[in-house]
């Protein structure tokens, strides 16, 4: 809805993973070296662990976009809780392998087949599993059992492991130990410094086509407190910034406005924390004769609470009602440069 107000030619804080964008840290740039390391080794495990957010998945992309998929054939799969034997099934249909029976033994013989294959063709196999931190220690133990497949002293398939922070915790348990040995790099992403934060927001607002200062530079102080360094956490903001200052009719957005998102965002539902249930109290019965002192009585939490969301809502159906009469206005213009270029033609 801003891009045209601002001169954006596409937007610069989406949330999916874009490698054509990919903002090189000093973290960042370790850990896609570890990863290019490892692919020039072909062979062992490569382990990149971080917070949600933190661009693990745009590494694996950046990576499998740079591969020679002429002798490499990647994979990448998304793991949840994968028993061994679903994890060998999801690897055969990502490399779109047919198995004659629906059992172990036979999905293990397809696989074995298809990476002698690819060695008899001068290639090899490449399988990244996202969100690794859901494997059991049974799924991570039947990847390293297929490291094992090889040829002429050769590894036939190769794993990198993207993972949370729990991955650390599966890697480091004691029957882990065989596994550990085989991983030959491993990295941990954390969040932004505060100088890699106004680096990184001036850097996709360029590359979405700007080149002015959109932002006062007290602000970036600001969104990397509030962010924690998080580039997906940044990545929410700063578009929550950029549309109130379309809807504010702002060229340059400051730390007062920064503070207004902020804290709009922090009365939403889903910024809130589980409420606590309250304890359930048994009512006791008041003779209708006896005198109470209401003035000294606490006030009921659910009307507090009650209160407060109340102004919550307000506040949003106002943002809302506003973000509509602004998309309404553009939507007429579209109308009437429709009907101007028709009326054109017909003349």
């Amino acid at each position: 809805m801003y891009e045209a107000y601002y001169g954006f030619n596409d937007r610069p804080f989406q949330l999916t993973p874009n490698p054509q964008w990919f903002f090189a840290s000093k973290l960042h740039k370790r850990a896609l070296a570890y990863l290019q390391y490892g692919l020039s080794q072909g062979e062992g495990f490569i382990v990149i662990t971080g917070d949600v957010g933190t661009g693990k998945t745009t590494i694996a992309n950046q990576l499998l976009g740079k591969l020679d998929h002429k002798r490499i054939i990647a994979r990448q799969i998304v793991s949840s809780k994968l028993s061994p034997d679903d994890l060998l099934r999801m690897i055969a249909s990502v490399f779109q392998l047919s198995v004659k029976d629906n059992n172990k033994a036979a999905y293990l013989e397809a696989i074995s087949n298809y990476l002698s294959q690819l060695h008899q063709q001068n290639k090899r196999a490449l399988l990244i599993v996202d969100e690794a931190q859901n494997l059991p220690l049974e799924s991570v133990e039947e990847l390293r059992m297929l490291s094992n497949f090889q040829l002429a002293g050769k590894p036939l398939l190769q794993s990198f492991l993207l993972g949370q922070n729990e991955l650390n915790a599966i890697i480091q348990s004691p029957q882990m130990e065989q596994f550990r040995q085989r991983i030959i790099a491993s990295s941990n992403l954390s969040a932004l410094t505060p100088e890699d934060c106004q680096a990184y927001i001036e850097y996709r607002i360029a590359q979405a086509g700007v080149s002015r200062p959109l932002l006062d530079t007290a602000c970036y102080a600001l969104i990397h407190q509030f962010s924690q360094g998080i580039p997906r956490k940044i990545n929410n903001l700063m578009d929550r910034v950029l549309l109130f200052g379309f809807l504010e009719d702002k060229n340059i957005l400051t730390v007062q406005d920064v503070q207004d998102v902020i804290q709009e965002i922090r009365g939403e539902v889903a910024q809130q924390a589980p409420q606590q249930v309250l304890p359930t109290t048994t009512a006791v019965a008041t003779p209708m004769n006896s005198t109470t002192n209401t003035a000294s009585q606490p006030q009921n939490p659910y009307h507090a609470m009650l209160s407060e969301l109340s102004g919550l809502l307000d506040s949003s159906l106002e943002h809302k009602i506003k973000m509509a009469k602004e998309l309404d206005i553009l939507l007429n213009q579209q109308h009437q440069q429709v009907m101007k270029k028709r009326d054109k033609d017909n003349n």
